[in-house]
This record gives C-alpha cells, sequence and structure tokens, in this order.
C-alpha cells in the first residue's frame, strides 16, 4: 500500500529542489496511483500546506535545531516541513503519529543516522506547544492573545513577525499594511492560509440552476448560492473527483471562482457582436462570455500558448459552444483586429474586448500557495510593463462607443491603478464606466470607478477590474 507522506514528500522534492508548481508536482504523483479518498486528501494537504507555511516552519527548525533551516540537508529540510506542519496545523493527527510518521520518513530516504535528531526536533515542538496550551487554559478566554501563547518565537518588528507568523514574504504584508493597516492584512493573511473552496458557473444554455442544485444534493454533494452571482454555485466540504459529479460530461457547468465570474458581468457581451479575448487560456471567461452571448455572435480567443488554448477547445466543445474562435499568438503583435480594407482608414473590429492581463496572481495564493515564493518585486515591475503593452493594443481593436474591460487577480496596485491611470492620462478618449448604485457591482466600487474584490471582504478570489469605454 503506497504511504501518503511519502507521496507528499516526493512531491514537495519536486517542488523545493527541482522548481515544480505545487499542483503540477502533486498530479505527478497522484496520477497512478491507488489511494483512499482520505489519503488522496492527507496528500494534497500536505503538499499545499507545507508550501504555503513554508516560511513559519523554516523559522521553527531555525528556533529548535542545531542547524538552520538553510543549512539543513534540503531533503531532510523537507521531512521536517511535514512532521512540524502536521504538529503545528493538522489537528487530527495524533502528535505522536506525526513524530513516528516523520522518523519513519527520514529512514526511508536515506537519512536512517539523523532519525534521533528528527525525533528530537519534532518531541521538542511537542513539549513547547503542550506547555503553551496548559498556559492558555490558566488566563480567560478575552484576554487571551494567540501569538502569546505560541511555541513559535516571533520578531520583534511588525512587518517580519506578520510574515513569519503568516508565512508570506516581507514585501508583501508591507504592500497590503500600506492599502488595508494592521487589523484586515492579518484578515486577509489568515483567509489566504485557508483551504480554497470550489465555485461551479452553471451554463444556462444546458441547464437550469435549481436542476443543478438539485442533482448535486442528489449525490450528496452540499451546494450554495452565491449572492449577485447568478449562474454561480460554491461546493461546500469534499467534493472529490470533480468529473465525477452531476452534469460535469453533459457541459452542465464548469469550475470558476466567483469573482472570476464578475468579470464577465462587468463586460456584459450581447448576442451577435464580435468580442475580443486578448489573453483568453485556459478559457474560463471565454465560455462565460458565449454563455451570456446566448453563444450567437463572434468570440476572438487569443492567446500565446497552444497547449493552454486546446483547455478552452475541450471546454468550449464540453459545454456545446459554436461561437469561439481560436487564435494563437502574442496579442501585443495581432493586427488582424483592426480592419484594413481601406488603406487609408483602418477600422478596429471589436465591439468589446477583455484583457484579462497575465498578473502575479495575488489574489489566489490560497490556491497556488507557491507564488508566494516566485513572486518579487522585480516580477511586479516586469509585468506591469507587459500589461500596459497588451492594454495599448487591445485598446486599438475596440469600436467607437466599445467597451474594453481590464482585468487582473492579483492585489498589487502597481499591475492595477499603475496601469490603467498612465493608460488613462495618455488617452483622453478612453474613460472609466463606474457601475451604477444598482448595480451587483456596487458593494466592490471604489470612488475612482474601478472594482477591487479584496478576498477577506468578499469570500472570493482577489480580483481588480475596470470598465472603459471608447469615447472619440
Amino acid at each position: 500500500m503506497q504511504n501518503p507522506r511519502q507521496l507528499a514528500f516526493l512531491a514537495l522534492r519536486d517542488v523545493y529542489r527541482r522548481g515544480a508548481f505545487a499542483d503540477i508536482a502533486l498530479d505527478r504523483v497522484l496520477r497512478n496511483t491507488q489511494l483512499t479518498s482520505a489519503d488522496r486528501g492527507l496528500v494534497t494537504e500536505l503538499v499545499y500546506g507545507t508550501v504555503r507555511r513554508q516560511r513559519t516552519l523554516d523559522a521553527l527548525i531555525d528556533q529548535l535545531g542545531k542547524k538552520k533551516a538553510h543549512q539543513q540537508p534540503p531533503e531532510l529540510r523537507t521531512i521536517l516541513h511535514i512532521g512540524l506542519y502536521q504538529l503545528r496545523y493538522q489537528e487530527r493527527i495524533p502528535a505522536s503519529a506525526a513524530v513516528n510518521t516523520t522518523v519513519e520518513l527520514a529512514k526511508e530516504n536515506g537519512f536512517k543516522g539523523l532519525a534521533g535528531v528528527v525525533n528530537g526536533l519534532l518531541r521538542q515542538y511537542e513539549r513547547l506547544a503542550t506547555a503553551s496550551t496548559l498556559s492558555k487554559h490558566a488566563i480567560a478566554p478575552e484576554q487571551q492573545n494567540p501569538k502569546s501563547h505560541d511555541p513559535l518565537q516571533l520578531p520583534t518588528e511588525p512587518v517580519e513577525r506578520l510574515g513569519v507568523w503568516h508565512s508570506f514574504p516581507d514585501w508583501m504584508i508591507q504592500m497590503w499594511l500600506e492599502q488595508l493597516g494592521l487589523d484586515e492584512t492579518e484578515q486577509l493573511c489568515e483567509w489566504l492560509n485557508q483551504t480554497p473552496t470550489i465555485d461551479l458557473r452553471v451554463n444556462p444554455l444546458r441547464v437550469a440552476i435549481d436542476e443543478v442544485e438539485a442533482a448535486m444534493q442528489a449525490a450528496g454533494v452540499d451546494v450554495r448560492r452565491v449572492p449577485q452571482l447568478p449562474q454561480a454555485l460554491r461546493v461546500i466540504g469534499g467534493a472529490g473527483n470533480i468529473q465525477q459529479l452531476p452534469g460535469f460530461s453533459e457541459g452542465w457547468w464548469t469550475v470558476q471562482d466567483s469573482s472570476a465570474q464578475l468579470v464577465s458581468h462587468l463586460l456584459n457581451p450581447q448576442a451577435g457582436e464580435v468580442v475580443i479575448d486578448a489573453c483568453a487560456a485556459p478559457g474560463g471567461k471565454t465560455t462565460h462570455i458565449a454563455e451570456l452571448m446566448g453563444d450567437m455572435g463572434t468570440i476572438w480567443a487569443c492567446d500565446v500558448r497552444a497547449s493552454r488554448l486546446r483547455r478552452l477547445e475541450e471546454n468550449a466543445e464540453r459545454l456545446q459552444l459554436q461561437s469561439i474562435q481560436i487564435r494563437t499568438g502574442d496579442s501585443r503583435h495581432f493586427s488582424q483586429f483592426i480592419n484594413s480594407a481601406d488603406s487609408q482608414e483602418r477600422l478596429p473590429v471589436a465591439d468589446r474586448v477583455l484583457l484579462d492581463a497575465p498578473c502575479s496572481g495575488l489574489g489566489t495564493l490560497h490556491r497556488r500557495p507557491d507564488i508566494r515564493w516566485r513572486i518579487t518585486p522585480t516580477t511586479v515591475q516586469e509585468l506591469s510593463v507587459l500589461q500596459g503593452e497588451l492594454l495599448e493594443q487591445a485598446a486599438s481593436w475596440v469600436k467607437p462607443e466599445g467597451v474594453l474591460v481590464y482585468a487582473t487577480c492579483t492585489l498589487h496596485p502597481q499591475e492595477n491603478e499603475g496601469v490603467i491611470q498612465p493608460f488613462l492620462e495618455r488617452h483622453c478618449q478612453w474613460q472609466i464606466e463606474p457601475p451604477s448604485s444598482d448595480s451587483p457591482f456596487s458593494a466592490f466600487s471604489t470612488p475612482q470607478g474601478w472594482i477591487k474584490v479584496w478576498p477577506h471582504r468578499y469570500q472570493m478570489d482577489g480580483f481588480f477590474m475596470v470598465r472603459l469605454v471608447h469615447r472619440p
């Protein structure tokens, strides 16, 4: 029988040593296994959780070990992460089981001589945790501070303190503090460290949302409506294999987070129009646009990566959508969306354009935990340049009085306001069209007219979006 902790170790080794993305490494180790759903869940939790809490776990190794985390053999460090993660964050796993299985993991992976070190470090954490719990119980609940009754020793400097406690890089903490202040930054960090939910977008061209809701409940899957989103259902609790849920093969629904569904509603495409999705893959918003148009009109789905566009085509086929046309290439260099029949006057062809720009993804850190360790301020700067170039080209495709929606799933102002404001200063014919006061978007709207979805406030992925109108 396959050992779930060994599989987690193999996946984490790929992530830490070979730079693999956590979801790809996890899929690789689970692909040909015969695990129970509980063991698959354990592997998934250990991989995502350990990557997510990497900074906190390193701080514990620094505190408890004779050698700092960066001085440990890389694979031993990974094994210690797995053990400490279970002890600290997995209440359902008995401490003795967490310690013993981690010691065995060390022995099985070439560290038999250091098994005593692993045992000693984990037992030391367990003793400190027990002592902290006893101390906490001696204090009235209203006077308790979780940070003051914890084995982890925290830095005194506020940014670093939050970064170690919640396991984020200091520069991200600083950015959020500047936008939100201390209390909301803590709330955001806590939200981004939660296990993500799954949202479904019902395809109204195939089925009514009531039917999907009933089918899910009949299959023992608990789902809830999402306010302000007529096609959204949130899966409560585990869903198992998504493709085995009722209606998947029939094209009744697709997986899409609620905030991503907001983007296509903001675009508000109409039947018969020409719509361009400039960065379309893997196609969640493209297929949503087709559904909102009643699959009547033309949608050009563009992306630089052909492999991701194939996923879009597969989804469109499953959802039985016919109006999507594929174009592979870099949208910064597309000229075919400007009508050149008259050489004297080149006319744009699109009624609406969606630019869901490549971004740092900081609004989706709960789904993609390794992003926090991959993205740097330099990455953000490079992305903002790319976003500005894409916006310039996409704007040239929009007819007079047409609409362009710019969207990202990041919470970094340099990629959001920092891209839109300079564009508007350069192009006076473009204006922000803020949502009306009775619009579902008014809850997310800022005084400037753009829309910001903060995850901890609205319980969905972080997003920025703005609707621009071309008024020459």
